[in-house]
């Protein structure tokens, strides 16, 4: 921080002598001057320099964002990891009342609380980003409804993971002893084949709600589209924000979405696909696991959610769950959304750039222009044939026929006149332009270098007209001092 001298004689009026030396120096002026007094970045007063402290707050909170958002994604990915684990390998490794479940159930819940304290300090961190963007002091100007809600909404869905089996304890030891002694059999083992871990009092019940809910965590993947827009290169280029800022360009995942999709349309649309038919193909199999059908295995699972996907649909496999049909309903519709999008990257691959449709249209208006002259010169061939009928004074059938064919060269020029002047217009519109514009610019440039040799040559105008004014009163003073003398001489 740095102060001016007023400050400071402010700040050392008990130490007058030591004042008196300073104004001595300064030879008694009372120019302000500069002095350090204290290290860099250390605040002493928040009134000078207030912006330049407001923008690194800004950046160490934009910092903080980035990484508790790092933090709170790997967080969720390890939780749905952990359920997807516990759900394939209880029912055949460890059964629902073995300590297995109980520590992987409670490794989840762990990872709940610790992703809800992330979201919980992410937004801490953006309210007083807000509060500093914004200029407030207070925090509760910036919980609006909207916020508020917002925070809660993602609270309610991080919180969703199968919680059914802490109930492990309520099973009977006699149910236990019973599934204990039959577990070697094969037949009951394909018919306990359950998807999840659950207990044999509250079976069905709690079979549909951890199957519920360890679809629903899959919903925690929302903090990947966050993760993307902070560790985007367009918000934290300085550039790109203030261009941005410029032409009232909101950085939104939508923005930096459009900008990768038109950097690399082929990468981001070959790891969205992939991703959306393991995780709908594990999901469909979680749902129809129960009911002991084909599409309860991951391979017929994986088949029937890319035949869904491509909108095929043979009908070979269909799901028999509810769960199972809304899964395969949504795959559906994001096949649809998918092969629009691949339609719009295939388009903009196979469209000609400047250069290509350039000579595409150049050597398209050269073969118009030889039909063209083919056109002319038939009507000319069928103008003199028609002409020597008449001469000739044949029958009138042959005339007519000449006539015929002289109407159909004049149709067959037209039309090819109509179509070059079409070509032409197109390839004005799209290719032209630029030359135009390029043109209007040396125009404009040149107008203006003539205007400036115009203002340089009426001020050179302007110099000599006053020299020769000069010239002339001069000129006139020496008529007035002769006419003087030889008044004198006279006399």
């Amino acid at each position: 921080m740095e102060m001016s001298s007023s400050n400071l004689r402010a700040h050392c009026k008990p130490d007058s002598r030591k004042c008196d030396g300073l104004n001595d120096r300064n030879g008694g002026d009372m120019t302000e001057i500069t002095v350090p007094l204290s290290h860099p970045g250390k605040r002493i007063t928040p009134n000078e320099g207030d912006n330049l402290y407001r923008l690194r707050d800004r950046k160490f909170l934009l910092e903080d964002k980035k990484r508790l958002c790092a933090w709170a994604l790997g967080t969720a990915m390890v939780g749905i990891l952990l359920m997807v684990v516990h759900a394939e390998l209880c029912p055949v490794l460890y059964p629902p009342s073995s300590s297995y479940a109980f520590i992987i159930n409670g490794l989840i819940s762990l990872s709940t609380g610790c992703l809800l304290i992330l979201i919980v300090a992410f937004h801490i961190k953006d309210i007083r980003l807000f509060m500093i963007d914004n200029n407030q002091v207070d925090w509760r100007i910036a919980m609006t409804r909207q916020r508020v809600l917002v925070i809660s909404l993602e609270l309610v869905v991080c919180a969703i993971h199968p919680i059914d089996a802490y109930w492990w304890s309520e099973m009977d030891t006699s149910d236990v002893a019973k599934n204990e002694d039959i577990r070697n059999s094969q037949e009951i083992r394909r018919n306990i084949s359950s998807p999840l871990c659950s207990s044999a009092r509250y079976k069905d019940a709690l079979l549909d709600s951890e199957v519920l809910l360890s679809s629903l965590m899959f919903l925690r993947l929302y903090l990947v589209h966050r993760a993307i827009l902070l560790h985007s290169k367009v918000l934290l280029s300085a550039s790109y924000r203030s261009i941005g800022s410029l032409n009232n360009i909101n950085f939104t995942f939508r923005f930096v979405l459009k900008v990768l999709m038109n950097k690399y349309p082929g990468r981001t649309l070959l790891f969205f696909i992939l991703f959306f038919w393991l995780t709908a193909s594990w999901l469909l199999t979680l749902c129809e696991r129960q009911t002991q059908v084909s599409t309860g295995r991951m391979d017929t699972a994986l088949w029937l959610i890319a035949i869904t996907f491509l909108t095929v649909g043979y009908g070979d496999v269909a799901p028999q769950t509810g769960c199972g049909k809304v899964v395969c309903l949504f795959t559906g519709v994001m096949g649809v959304a998918c092969t629009a999008m691949l339609v719009a990257v295939m388009t903009k691959k196979l469209a000609l750039n400047k250069g290509e449709k350039h000579v595409h249209y150049f050597m398209m208006d050269i073969q118009i222009s030889k039909r063209i002259r083919h056109a002319a010169a038939n009507v000319l061939r069928e103008c003199w044939l028609l002409h020597r009928t008449d001469v000739a004074k044949k029958d009138s059938s042959e005339h007519r026929r000449q006539q015929r064919h002289l109407l159909e060269a004049i149709r067959v020029f037209r039309y090819l006149r109509l179509k070059q002047r079409k070509l032409r217009d197109y390839a004005n519109e799209m290719v032209d332009l630029p030359k135009m514009q390029m043109i209007m610019c040396d125009l404009s440039a040149n107008w203006n270098n003539s205007y400036r040799e115009l203002e340089q040559r009426i001020i050179s105008m302007e110099q000599k007209l006053d020299e020769l004014g000069r010239c002339f009163h001069q000129t006139s003073e020496m008529l007035a001092q002769a006419m003087h003398r030889y008044s004198v001489d006279s006399r």
